[in-house]
């Protein structure tokens, strides 16, 4: 178990194997950070989909609208949805896309990440300054690594739950 510095900025994500703990970064990408606890509290990632995982790259997530697994789960269209929110302005820094970070995802606007997001299996540098980072795998990334690959995988894992460690 990871030693938690700060629970209002930290997210307990529950996976099949076990929790992944995931700092935030308000410092950094304030806005996403925001984004992220409020979507947390409403239960909004609770059940949603890895729709896209690529070995090697990422594993994405977080198409509150079409991958509740739950509710009205849609496979063709998982990955192609967003939250009730607006959109979220880019907030791009010097944080390497480095393994176990947290990148919003986004279309090819810049300024359109709103709840999906990804986080790096390995060392993705390429990203860097294009795609916003605003957290990062504290404890659990083994978790994170046996996701099922797949865009999108057959039998997709998903989130269980998403909580705001001052909230657990």
């Amino acid at each position: 178990m990871a030693e938690i510095k700060d629970p209002e900025n930290t997210i307990l994500m529950e996976l099949k194997d076990g929790t992944v703990t995931i700092e935030l970064l308000p410092d950094i990408a304030p806005k996403h950070v925001e984004r992220m606890k409020e979507l947390a509290r409403d239960g909004a990632y609770d059940n949603v989909a890895f729709h896209r995982v690529i070995d090697g790259f990422m594993a994405q997530t977080g198409d509150v609208e079409h991958a509740n697994m739950e509710k009205d789960y849609n496979p063709g269209r998982a990955g192609t949805g967003s939250s009730d929110k607006p959109d979220l302005p880019a907030e791009f820094s010097g944080i390497p896309h480095d393994r176990g970070t947290l990148g919003a995802a986004r279309s090819q606007n810049p300024n359109s990440a709103n709840s999906q997001f990804f986080i790096n299996f390995s060392d993705n540098h390429f990203l860097n300054r294009q795609y916003t980072v605003y957290g990062r795998v504290i404890a659990g990334m083994e978790h994170v690594d046996a996701i099922t690959r797949g865009e999108p995988p057959a039998n997709p894992d998903r989130m269980i739950s998403v909580k705001v460690a001052a909230d657990a």
